[in-house]
């Protein structure tokens, strides 16, 4: 059913001739002069990409100059924008985009010391990584779908549901299974929330946990004794049930959930003094940080991955800076 629904599908069309037109020269692919590491996955929404895409800078930002590079989704700019830089945030999180801006809260807190800069074009803004910002390594996030920049490495994240999943519009895949074929390696994620084992064509594959659950107060500092506090929760992610599911292990009381679409600009939404939030860093950076609003936040483990990223690069006999 599924080959069948492919083949009435103009949109699997589109993408096949898409890929044999890069592949046959007709539309022209760069190559810059530093190693680039794309994460992506299959689906539209939710994966983990940005969440691995921390766990890498954290993990390898003592050996490379890092560059994150992003198009800043649903961002209120247009062209290059550099969001941080060596670790100091330059701008808001409207002209640099959610995502973009949450993780320079995090990097500019805990000193990891990498640029992130979005562009629409992703040749210009590679070029410009390289030349204003001294990158030696760039980390193209979302990029499995963009062939225009060539990549060293594609990291491709893969959840449970995408196993069963159709091709848009018929389900929420942007591309076939059987384009882990150009994969470097693949990552099965949330597998603490739906664990699941996978393989394809011998390729490497790591799997990532999401653990030590911790709730962050408006200094990003970790806050305990917090169960005699009832909360509002809120969020807009690719999928808000695993945000509430988590709150209710954790054993917060939870007096109303409130559930908006990925992205959210929250223009309308405001905070009562007289009530306690809890949401998303993704979220919680649309508003002024204040004593009511706590963040949800965790620590991530991919077994493996930072030393094959490493050996990969032939980096892995190379001290940290």
């Amino acid at each position: 059913m599924g080959k069948f629904l492919n083949y009435i599908n103009p949109y699997f069309y589109i993408i096949q001739a898409r890929k044999f037109f890069y592949k046959k020269g007709i539309f022209k692919s760069f190559k810059i002069p530093i190693p680039v590491i794309s994460i992506g996955n299959l689906s539209l929404g939710g994966s983990g990409k940005t969440s691995l895409v921390r766990f890498l800078c954290e993990n390898l930002h003592l050996y490379f100059n890092i560059t994150v590079l992003s198009r800043g989704y649903k961002r209120k700019s247009r062209g290059s924008v550099i969001v941080m830089e060596r670790g100091k945030l330059k701008v808001n999180w409207e002209k640099a985009g959610d995502e973009p801006y949450f993780l320079g809260k995090i990097f500019e807190k805990r000193n990891v010391k990498i640029n992130i800069l979005v562009d629409e074009n992703r040749k210009r803004g590679s070029e410009i990584a390289l030349k204003d910002l001294e990158t030696d390594l760039i980390l193209l996030d979302d990029g499995f779908q963009h062939l225009k920049l060539k990549r060293d490495l594609d990291l491709v994240l893969l959840k449970k549901e995408d196993l069963k999943d159709r091709l848009f519009p018929f389900g929420r895949l942007r591309e076939p299974l059987n384009s882990l074929k150009r994969a470097d390696a693949i990552v099965l994620t949330y597998q603490e929330y739906k664990p699941f084992d996978f393989s394809y064509k011998d390729k490497p594959v790591f799997k990532l946990y999401r653990k030590n659950w911790k709730i962050l107060d408006k200094n990003l500092n970790e806050v305990y004794n917090i169960k005699d506090k009832e909360f509002i929760a809120f969020c807009g992610l690719g999928d808000n049930r695993q945000f509430f599911g988590i709150l209710e292990e954790l054993g917060l009381r939870i007096r109303k959930k409130l559930s908006f679409p990925d992205h959210y600009h929250y223009k309308n939404f405001k905070l009562d003094a007289k009530e306690n939030y809890i949401t998303t860093l993704k979220d919680g950076i649309k508003f002024n940080f204040q004593d009511n609003l706590y963040f949800l936040d965790f620590d991530l483990e991919v077994k493996g991955l930072v030393e094959f990223i490493l050996k990969f690069l032939k980096y892995d006999n190379v001290e940290k800076r």
